[in-house]
């Protein structure tokens, strides 16, 4: 694209971005513009941001999703993602999509909206989820942005009805969140948080580890967790980072398994995967009994 090209574009952007700005004059504060209205064209940056407005935007207003939107090992929106434009995180392509709502994790962060001239629409930045409560905020945050408050009020009501019910059959024993190459996920994490909920103790705040960490087999086979919670593309092995967790010493480990796509986001999927987990810890232990 030349740069002329992409001149019509970025005169709509122009013409549609930017929020209500307040003026002090003469002492007094007054509004200068009305708020901005609801977007009719919304484009993501981010997985997660794309699985928001998958859940909370009206579907032909989505100007453009990332192009992990459509992976079902990526996203767990990927079949509502199918048939909506799919983009680059790069300058030219937002311009051509002539969003009036750019939202990421961070949107202002993005080199691509970087690139763009400064001002010329609107962005939405959005915090990354590491609990239920960073959860309901990006929820809030991005329903009000859409002009649909009450989707975002119904959608965290649902899964706060979805998580009451989660039972709690870890009963304080210890699990240990491994993954290729032997990164264990730590405390002050979603993961850990999915791991209170059920009953379990995450191994990694036993040893004293960060959010993420390595652990040899040889550390793992000594602290000997009561379970190994592992990313369910790593149920088969596909390559030398997934061998390492199909080694015999692990064998003796019970494992719990939950799609990538459940957990990679802070978004409407985290209730299901709590209750995954959940119901694979029943399952273990009415198999033993």
């Amino acid at each position: 694209m030349t740069p002329y090209a992409a001149l019509p574009a970025l005169a709509l952007l122009l013409a549609v971005g930017g929020g209500a700005l307040w003026a002090q004059q003469g002492g007094r504060t007054a509004p200068a513009a009305t708020p901005p209205a609801a977007p009719q064209r919304v484009v993501s940056l981010n997985l997660c941001a794309d699985q928001l407005l998958l859940a909370l935007a009206d579907r032909d207003r989505i100007a453009g999703l990332t192009r992990n939107a459509t992976d079902p090992g990526m996203s767990a929106a990927a079949a509502a993602a199918r048939g909506l434009p799919l983009i680059r995180n790069a300058a030219e392509q937002i311009l051509v999509a002539a969003p009036d709502l750019i939202v990421g994790m961070p949107a202002s962060g993005s080199a691509a909206v970087a690139a763009l001239p400064r001002g010329s629409f609107r962005t939405l930045d959005l915090p990354t989820a590491d609990s239920f409560d960073v959860i309901r905020r990006t929820i809030r945050l991005t329903a009000t942005a859409l002009g649909h408050p009450a989707r975002g009020e119904a959608l965290i009501a649902r899964m706060e009805r979805d998580l009451a019910g989660v039972p709690r059959p870890g009963r304080g024993r210890v699990a240990a969140y491994y993954q290729r190459r032997g990164y264990m996920t730590g405390t002050g994490t979603l993961i850990d948080e999915m791991m209170g909920r059920v009953g379990l103790v995450n191994l990694a705040a036993k040893l004293g580890k960060p959010p993420l960490s390595q652990l040899s087999l040889e550390e793992m086979v000594a602290a000997n967790p009561d379970f190994l919670i592992v990313e369910s593309a790593s149920d088969t092995i596909t390559d030398q980072g997934s061998e390492m967790l199909h080694h015999p010493a692990l064998r003796g480990i019970p494992r719990l398994s939950v799609p990538e796509a459940w957990t990679v986001c802070g978004g409407p999927a985290y209730g299901a995967a709590v209750h995954r987990l959940a119901g694979q810890i029943q399952r273990h232990d009415g198999a033993r009994r």
